[in-house]
């Protein structure tokens, strides 16, 4: 049995070991020209900042632990942790410094889920 499945594989690998040779071109043909190197990147927005100016501060207030984001030194998202209870994210989304609570899709706007699956 062995004898014949090792025959297969050897009349299924004829075929591919045919076509690993170069092809000539065919006449008439030219190479293709050189590849132009890709555009310059856009400018960096605040949201997509380098990592060096976005910072993350720690805090205990009242029984809770409040983790605050800040780009550039401006605070755009604070996570909170309830000493009992479900932590929560409060995001300042129009920039003006009021900031929602996300929790239902009912809140005025379509914004993406922002739920933490896994955490290490």
């Amino acid at each position: 049995m062995r004898t014949l499945i090792a025959a297969f594989v050897v009349l299924l690998a004829l075929p591919a070991a045919a076509q690993s040779q170069a092809r000539p071109r065919p006449p008439g043909t030219l190479p293709l020209e050189e590849v132009p190197p890709p555009p310059a990147l856009p400018a960096v927005t605040e949201s997509e900042a380098p990592l060096e100016s976005q910072v993350v501060t720690a805090r205990e207030e009242a029984g809770e632990s409040i983790q605050e984001y800040r780009v550039s030194g401006r605070l755009y998202m604070m996570r909170v942790t309830p000493r009992h209870g479900r932590p929560y994210v409060l995001i300042d989304h129009k920039g003006d410094g009021t900031f929602t609570r996300q929790e239902t899709p009912l809140d005025g706007g379509v914004r993406v889920p922002q739920w933490v699956l896994f955490e290490f």
